[in-house]
């Protein structure tokens, strides 16, 4: 008797094998792959951190409350002023005014980084007319990143012919005179009190001291 069973065939794989590769290689493509993800990511997290630190110093400036997260309005436009960002042309003072009041909030008199972010974002189109938008948004980065706040105020001393009369020792009369010598260097105590002369001779003699000359030269 004949066997009319059929048997069970297993699918054939037509998928063509994989050729062996070199393990070694391997490991270097997936190494070289993750070093150039890891530069790519490092390089836009120091650009960011640049960014960030400025918007701190900024921010931080003049308010000694102030923690670095959010910005006024002032300060705002101190960055804008000292990293040229305002150019008297294409943006204006009034410009990032408006700009300010647009990104904050209603209630708010402050802007958070993120809110810096797209402040800059709206600038950058004014104040790079002329390039991409990817392109103007990463001038006005270079504009700011690494700068801090410009200090002014400095007192400087003036010069004028007051003062300068005021300060020459060799016009002072009476007992100011008495104070400095020919040089303009002051005496100090000596100037200011009377000091016994124990010399010898009488106060004001010329050829006081040449006594002992005149001895040693007779001899």
């Amino acid at each position: 008797m004949a066997d009319n069973k059929v048997k069970s065939t297993k699918p054939v794989n037509k998928t063509p094998p994989k050729s062996p590769s070199d393990p070694a290689k391997d490991r270097a493509a997936k190494r070289l792959s993750y070093d150039s993800n890891s530069s790519h990511e490092g390089a836009m997290a120091a650009e960011i951190s640049a960014l960030e630190e400025a918007f701190r110093k900024f921010a931080i400036h003049g308010d000694t409350r102030a923690t670095g997260k959010e910005m006024h309005g002032k300060n705002w436009s101190k960055l804008c002023k000292d990293c040229h960002v305002i150019d008297g042309k294409n943006v204006t003072i009034t410009d990032v005014d408006i700009v300010f009041s647009k990104i904050k909030g209603k209630s708010s008199r402050t802007i958070t980084f993120e809110q810096f972010k797209e402040a800059l974002q709206e600038l950058s189109k004014k104040r790079f007319k002329d390039k991409s938008d990817e392109e103007a948004i990463q001038e006005m980065y270079k504009l700011i990143e690494g700068k801090a706040p410009i200090i002014s105020g400095v007192t400087k001393a003036i010069s004028s012919p007051t003062v300068s009369r005021l300060t020459d020792t060799s016009k002072f009369t009476g007992s100011h005179k008495e104070r400095f010598d020919p040089s303009g260097k002051g005496k100090g105590k000596a100037g200011r009190e009377d000091l016994v002369d124990a010399s010898g001779y009488v106060s004001g003699y010329k050829h006081a001291g040449t006594y002992d000359h005149k001895v040693q030269g007779s001899k």
